[in-house]
């Protein structure tokens, strides 16, 4: 496999190591959106946060919530966003979690910004989709 994140977690290629657990490990993103911006990925390969077990989720999001710690300590504000597939936005198909300091200023928006053909959904829609979710 040819895994930029796969060969981090394996040593292969150097990186900027924050924090790292038995099953998750958090550096700093080598292409930065912002000072500061970081990532945490699942050692092993995933694609989709669906496919990891459960106790290699809570690691991971347990990595997660200690660099927010340390980052928003620094900055004092911080996006964390996860691109979960191809669709979403996802570049490299491996887990990863962005934690990216934010400050006034910076142009980044809210999520909501990036939406721009909105649903506009009656009551019943909206209880077809939380039904169908349920199930």
């Amino acid at each position: 496999m040819d895994c930029i994140f796969c060969k981090i977690a394996d040593g292969k290629i150097p990186a900027r190591i924050i924090l790292e657990s038995n099953k998750s490990l958090a550096f700093l993103d080598a292409f930065p959106l912002a000072s500061g911006h970081s990532l945490v990925i699942p050692k092993k390969h995933y694609e989709k946060i669906q496919q990891m077990p459960a106790d290699e989720n809570y690691d991971l999001f347990n990595l997660v919530q200690q660099v927010t710690e340390k980052i928003d300590a620094l900055t004092n504000a911080e996006l964390i966003a996860v691109h979960n597939g191809k669709e979403s936005g996802q570049e490299i198909p491996h887990v990863h979690v962005h934690i990216i300091p934010r400050s006034a200023g910076d142009g980044a928006g809210a999520v909501h910004s990036m939406f721009r053909n909105r649903p506009k959904l009656s009551d019943k829609e909206f209880d077809q989709i939380l039904d169908k979710i349920k199930d």
